[in-house]
């Protein structure tokens, strides 16, 4: 859709967002896109670092891994991805990765919907 002058402004669509994940800055996080929804983070671990126990309350979360093998603990449920591995849980849950090799993951955090 094109904006017309008879449309107004807030009904325009977004413009596709195109990055790289390898020209993101920061580590272990990188956001992806500046927009705030869903907020989206590229996650970079060295072998063997492991990020401390937290929740993202109220969000549900898409992880996909991927370079590397880690293990994401949810509640102290250790969930073993390797390269390729898509895996969708609440952020309710207590969330610790540890990288097994050198990993590079796209984490995706949408709220919840609520009933």
């Amino acid at each position: 859709m094109t904006t017309t002058e008879s449309e107004p402004e807030s009904m325009t669509e977004p413009e596709p967002e195109r990055v790289r994940l390898d020209e993101l800055d920061g580590a272990p996080h990188a956001v992806v896109f500046e927009h705030d929804a869903p907020r989206t983070i590229r996650l970079t671990l060295e072998s063997d670092q492991q990020l401390p126990a937290h929740r993202h309350p109220d969000t549900d979360i898409v992880c996909h891994l991927v370079e590397g093998e880690l293990d994401l603990a949810l509640d102290g449920e250790s969930h073993h991805l390797t390269a390729g591995d898509l895996l969708r849980f609440s952020g309710d849950h207590e969330i610790a990765p540890t990288a097994i090799e050198d990993s590079v993951a796209v984490l995706v955090f949408a709220p919840q919907e609520t009933d």
